[in-house]
C-alpha cells in the first residue's frame, strides 16, 4: 500500500505533466522558425516570437546564449505564500521586470511573493511556467 508521500510525489508529477521534456536555449528558439518545447505529457507548448525577443532585450549576447526556456516559477510546500526562481540570469529577467534588478546584486536564487506571479506571468506568458515542489 503506497503510503502518504508516495501518493504526494505522484500527484506532484501528475500536476507538473505541463513542463517541457528539454529546455533550449533562448539562442535556439530565436533561430527556429516556430520556436516550442516538447512536453512531458506529449504535446507542445509554443513561444511567442516577440516575447522572445523582448526576453533577449533584457540580456547581454552571452546570457542569452545560456538563459534556458520557460523560466520555472516554482510553488513550493515549504515557501507559503512565495515563489522561487532559481538560476543567475532566470532571476535576472523576472527581477527586471518587477524592477528589483541590482546589477551589484548577483542572485542565483530569487523569493518572490506570491501575489508577484500575475504581474510576471502578465508580461512572460509563454517563456515562464510553474512547477509545483514539494519539499
Amino acid at each position: 500500500m503506497p503510503t502518504a508521500d508516495d501518493v504526494l510525489k505522484m500527484e506532484i508529477a501528475r500536476v507538473n505533466l505541463h513542463l517541457p521534456t528539454v529546455r533550449p536555449t533562448l539562442s535556439q528558439l530565436l533561430a527556429e522558425e516556430k520556436p516550442r518545447v516538447h512536453l512531458r505529457d506529449g504535446s507542445e507548448s509554443h513561444f511567442k516570437r516577440s516575447e522572445l525577443e523582448y526576453v533577449e532585450s533584457l540580456l547581454d549576447d552571452k546570457e542569452v546564449k545560456l538563459l534556458r526556456l520557460p523560466i520555472i516559477l516554482e510553488i513550493s510546500t515549504v515557501y507559503r505564500g512565495y515563489f522561487r526562481v532559481r538560476g543567475r540570469i532566470e532571476v535576472k529577467v523576472v527581477e527586471k521586470i518587477l524592477e528589483t534588478y541590482d546589477e551589484l546584486e548577483e542572485k542565483t536564487e530569487g523569493l518572490y511573493p506570491r501575489y508577484l506571479l500575475p504581474r510576471v506571468r502578465r508580461v512572460l506568458p509563454t517563456t515562464t511556467t510553474y512547477a509545483f515542489i514539494a519539499e
